[in-house]
């Protein structure tokens, strides 16, 4: 049977009727989907409990065969390996996908493991759509199907030896009507130094079908209006077959994606849209995991004009949007400076102003049409969706705060000043054309009213129309400026120069600093709280450059001082992007397999765990202490370490003061402390003195304690 062929049972059956009554309690009973499909899953269980769990056989006929199979003739210590559960049904039964559908349960697998072991999530080859009398909707396979799960052994496996894996399977097969399954099984394998491939046709077909994380070799037009998805592939090959399958979240509604013409999708779901497409028949399917991106769908009536209208009005409303007014409050700011100034170095100012503007409005259109013409769906703001452009423009901005609180000043020699100073029909134009641009770069993550509407019918037409679409943004955005500094004359409504104008500079670096916590927060999204707390140790080494070069490099300094300070300057903040971004930045927010499994501290457990030859490390800690925390992401949580207390088979116990725990304060007290972090290593018996790190750690003294273990 073809992976994505549709199946129509013609005799109505008791699950039918079951599975109809179970939705439509389900749906009178208005709960959310959670609770919905956990209700649903109890009603279909107690439904189907009058057949016996074993009841695999029926009427003399095998329903269900489970085996597990390996994907190699041996385990070799530290090499990971796949090992896949084979169901296979009777001709017109089938079990379920692990998103089911309107009814069904997904089939299940609980491993028990030797010591060591790792087991991944189990790997969903594409299912195949079987609508139900009733329209019940449901995924799943027929014939066989062999769901593969990588298993990852210890590197410390003693050759020549057997090892046994445990599996449980459970499972739901249906036909006329619905049978839960199950079965205890049991594979053992040697342990050797080399292995050798098994069962390769078989885990070869299942493979394929897989879904890839990457991105599919196709254009997907997304479209979204709030309440349904519309999903377009114009360049899928002529003949292609294509289906969509759903994976929607634990408390989204399902949605049913419906076919409405050779590679177009409609599906009726809020929210973000997650599923499978899978192109092609039998065992040529390709699949891929994709999630619905889109701008808002545009009125199909809307003329370019008034796109164009809205636009422009969307540009004006940008400059009260919360990302833009630190930058421009800055500007304003320079117009009062300047409103002594003749008119035409003000106009002068204003036009560099809005040359900043247009030009990353121009250069942000022509981005987007060359990702179009790749091929690749872009949306407004999509420069932050990358990580290292938000630590840039966050360290921008950081800087620019620090300028305005008076921590350093840009202070040029006196030869250069001087040759600024005779050149003042230029002076400062390139100052106004880089707060356009950055005023500009900051707009970009807001969507004022109309611009939506705009960017949503732009996005969608060809390059000309999306070119004129940034244009009329920037003309808008730009208007009141060139209004104001056209008409010099309306400066006189702005306050006069004095010295209320360093307070008031030092206030606007506070808006600049809530602009840095906003970034600070997409990065959190990003890369994890990890993330931003390596960013933040990056800012502070950001800071200390910028306070070296305020006080030393004043006017008054010497050569020696000025060259000195620029030096300390530039190796703090050097250094600390190479550490901080470069070596922990970069590996944040992935995810590390293997990492260290933690034992909740418990004086008992302590005590069980020493009488059982175990040693054990205890990490007294909090999530409100620095050092703690700065201490398992240098010293403790590192490659080394893991693998020392994997080698050492070393019991890994936390003791979490973030509240108080009268337990954990009374360990503290047996060991004359009052306060986190502690570190102490328990060695194997009662007859060794526990060992007492120091509480600023480092790897180096870890892992030499840990080697000194058995």
């Amino acid at each position: 049977m073809a992976p994505l062929e549709g199946l129509r049972s013609d005799a109505w059956g008791g699950k039918a009727r079951v599975c109809r009554m179970v939705n439509r309690m389900v749906g009178e009973a208005m709960l959310k989907p959670a609770f919905g499909n956990l209700l649903r899953a109890l009603l279909l269980a107690a439904a189907f409990a009058v057949v016996p769990a074993q009841a695999q056989v029926l009427d003399g006929q095998t329903l269900v065969s489970a085996r597990l199979l390996p994907s190699k003739t041996a385990v070799v210590p530290g090499q990971p390996f796949e090992v896949g559960l084979l169901l296979e049904m009777a001709p017109g039964w089938h079990t379920y996908w692990e998103y089911s559908g309107d009814a069904g349960l997904p089939t299940k697998i609980e491993w028990t493991l030797p010591a060591g072991f790792e087991n991944g999530p189990i790997l969903w080859p594409v299912p195949h759509l079987m609508i139900e009398p009733g329209d019940i909707w449901t995924y799943g396979y027929g014939g066989k199907v062999l769901l593969i799960t990588t298993i990852i052994p210890p590197p410390d496996l003693p050759t020549g030896t057997k090892v046994a894996l445990f599996a449980k399977a459970s499972w739901l097969v249906c036909k006329d009507t619905c049978i839960p399954g199950s079965a205890k099984l049991e594979l053992e394998l040697p342990v050797a130094a080399t292995s050798a491939d098994a069962n390769e046709k078989l885990f070869d077909e299942f493979r394929s079908l897989i879904p890839s994380a990457g991105p599919p070799p196709f254009v997907l037009a997304w479209e979204n209006n709030g309440a349904a998805w519309n999903l377009r592939i114009p360049n899928l090959p002529a003949g292609a077959k294509a289906g969509l399958f759903p994976l929607p979240l634990d408390d989204q509604p399902p949605g049913r994606p419906v076919e409405s013409g050779s590679g177009q999708f409609h599906i009726e779901m809020p929210g973000a849209f997650r599923g499978v497409l899978a192109v092609g028949e039998g065992s040529a399917t390709k699949a891929w995991i994709v999630e619905g991106t889109a701008v808002p769908a545009a009125a199909p009536k809307q003329g370019l004009w008034l796109a164009l209208l809205y636009g422009f009005l969307g540009g004006i409303i940008l400059n009260l949007m919360p990302c833009v007014l630190p930058v421009i409050s800055l500007k304003i700011f320079g117009f009062i400076k300047q409103a002594g100034e003749s008119p035409r170095k003000i106009f002068a100012h204003g036009l560099a102003f809005v040359g900043g503007i247009f030009t990353w409005f121009l250069g942000l259109g022509i981005l987007v049409v060359i990702l179009k013409s790749g091929g690749t769906e872009v949306t407004w703001a999509f420069q932050f969706q990358n990580p290292w452009f938000n630590v840039a423009i966050g360290s921008v901005v950081f800087v620019f705060a620090l300028n305005l609180f008076g921590v350093f000043e840009l202070v040029l020699p006196g030869r250069a000043s001087t040759a600024l100073e005779s050149a003042a029909s230029t002076g400062g134009l390139a100052g106004s054309f880089f707060q356009g641009l950055f005023a500009t770069l900051l707009a970009t993550p807001c969507t004022a009213p109309f611009l939506g509407t705009a960017l949503g019918f732009a996005f969608s037409r060809s390059a000309p129309v999306i070119l004129a679409m940034f244009a009329a943004v920037a003309v808008g955005m730009g208007f009141p400026y060139l209004v104001l500094t056209a008409r010099p004359g309306w400066m006189k409504f702005l306050p006069r120069p004095g010295a209320w104008m360093e307070r008031l500079k030092q206030l606007m670096g506070f808006p600049l600093m809530a602009t840095l916590v906003w970034i600070l927060g997409i990065v959190g999204g990003q890369r994890g709280m990890d993330g931003v707390f390596w960013f933040l140790c990056f800012l502070l080494c950001l800071s200390i450059s910028c306070w070296l070069y305020g006080s030393f490099c004043g006017p008054l300094s010497g050569i020696r001082s000025r060259a000195a300070a620029i030096l300390l300057a530039a190796l703090f903040a050097g250094g600390g992007g190479w550490y901080f971004l470069g070596g922990k930045f970069s590996r944040s927010g992935s995810h590390e397999p293997g990492g260290i499994e933690w034992v909740p501290f418990s004086a008992k457990e302590l005590s069980a765990l020493e009488m059982s030859g175990k040693s054990v490390f205890v990490d007294f800690t909090a999530d409100w202490c620095i050092t703690c925390k700065f201490n398992e992401r240098t010293a403790i949580d590192t490659p080394a370490v893991r693998q020392l207390l994997r080698d050492r088979k070393v019991v890994a116990m936390k003791a979490d003061w973030t509240n108080a725990n009268p337990e954990i304060t009374a360990a503290l007290k047996h060991f004359g402390r009052v306060g986190v972090p502690f570190y102490v290593i328990y060695p194997a018996g009662r007859a060794a003195e526990p060992v007492v790190l120091p509480e600023l750690l480092t790897e180096s003294t870890l892992v030499d304690a840990l080697k000194k273990l058995p």
